[in-house]
């Protein structure tokens, strides 16, 4: 077993400050603790022959493995789809941070990273649907369906920029060309901005979400408190793609 490198070195290699002040590119919750959280455990994995490709698998695994646990009844289920949307986010992390130090670059990485991130949203969503139909509606599972549906559509309308951009033969966009030409839509931007209201269609702050709301359940002795958190994260998961559409075309993106 090789020694285990310095922490401070670590994060020269690992966490470049570009990545970390991304705006699009890191999550507010790996800039605010995970990064801490990450690092150690980078720490000890780059001493074994555990490859980032496995480690992006293992955060798929997680991602998925959270929307199924809200099957389980009551708190618990909610309270595992949390714990497995933070394992979610550190191996999110991790897996980068191996692959900086290791050196072990692919695309396939980070084709099965996107692919994650939209899995794992979805699954959500969809384990969501199925828990607030438990003794109502089955509405509420194509409602869940209707908000996976969103969520990764939200997703694929920011990845086809790129996608376009590529087949167009240009590099991808800046974050400067992100913003809109509208002053209206830069506007309403900037206002949706400030609510942060669009961090629920994120499978991390849904999970939070969706946790609280089963705790008011079992107050309760109704599931109310989820079928409202989910039918409010529909609404506003449909909102912003019609939103990011108009975003994206109004922006610098595809010019």
């Amino acid at each position: 077993m090789v020694a285990a490198p310095a922490l401070a070195e670590l994060r020269e290699v690992c966490q470049p400050q570009a990545k970390l002040q991304s705006r699009n590119g890191e999550h507010w919750a790996g800039r605010l603790y995970m990064r801490r959280i990450s690092l150690r455990t980078t720490r000890m994995l780059v001493r074994t022959s555990v490859s980032p490709n496995t480690l992006t698998w293992v955060m798929v695994v997680c991602g998925v493995g959270g929307g199924a646990a809200l099957l389980i009844p009551g708190p618990t289920g909610a309270v595992l789809a949390v714990v497995l949307f933070q394992l979610f986010l550190l191996f999110d992390c991790v897996d980068g941070e191996v692959a900086r130090w290791k050196r072990q670059f692919s695309m396939a990485g980070v084709y099965v990273d996107r692919l994650g991130a939209y899995l794992a949203d979805a699954a959500l969503m969809i384990g969501a649907g199925v828990r607030a139909a438990r003794g109502g509606s089955e509405l509420w599972v194509s409602a869940g369906l209707a908000t996976a549906l969103g969520v990764v559509l939200l997703k694929a309308s920011t990845d086809l920029v790129d996608v376009a951009r590529a087949r167009s033969g240009q590099l991808p966009a800046t974050e400067e060309s992100t913003q809109p030409r509208s002053q209206g839509i830069a506007t309403a931007r900037r206002v949706a901005s400030l609510f942060k209201i669009h961090r629920v269609t994120n499978g991390i702050e849904a999970s939070l979400v969706l946790l609280a709301a089963a705790a008011v359940d079992a107050g309760l002795g109704n599931l109310d408190a989820t079928r409202w958190s989910l039918a409010g994260i529909a609404v506003i998961t449909w909102g912003m793609v019609v939103a990011h559409l108009a975003s994206i075309l109004s922006s610098s993106r595809l010019r």
